[in-house]
């Protein structure tokens, strides 16, 4: 994908404790990198999804996540992490991620993650609420930034 294709971008700073003694971040951190621009995507469309009273209606879990590694990011150094939903299904959202060296065109990490709307009471998923597939649909069909 191109960078272009992509609505948001969050930009981050590696930290010492995502990385190991080289200074290179760990395979897990990106996970926590998609993670984190994932809250910022959906506070940026004004889904608070850390909201105990907002998460009875809307509360992703993952269900799977596919990274591929291509360039490792490194201590200090800025990231941008550009995220979109591809689709929306009854229960599910399919999200593309990438992840490029800050203000630049290298790709460093590519995934794609699903999550289903999760709740917790009764420990199964359910439909993802009209009002908020509404929201990510206007936001991902619009054509500016």
């Amino acid at each position: 994908m191109s960078k272009l294709d992509f609505k948001f971008k969050h930009t981050l700073r590696v930290r010492w404790k995502e990385c190991d003694i080289q200074g290179i971040a760990y395979y897990g951190s990106y996970i926590d990198f998609i993670d984190v621009a994932q809250a910022e995507y959906f506070r940026n469309l004004g889904i608070l999804t850390h909201q105990a009273n907002d998460r009875k209606v809307f509360d992703l879990a993952a269900v799977k996540v596919t990274l591929e590694y291509k360039s490792p990011a490194r201590i200090d150094e800025l990231i941008d992490i550009f995220l979109k939903v591809e689709k929306i299904g009854r229960t599910s959202i399919d999200k593309r991620s990438e992840i490029y060296r800050s203000g630049t065109d290298e790709l460093l990490c590519s995934g794609q993650s699903v999550s289903v709307n999760f709740d917790s009471e009764l420990g199964k998923s359910r439909d993802v609420p009209a009002e908020i597939r509404a929201i990510i649909d206007k936001f991902e069909s619009t054509d500016t930034i």
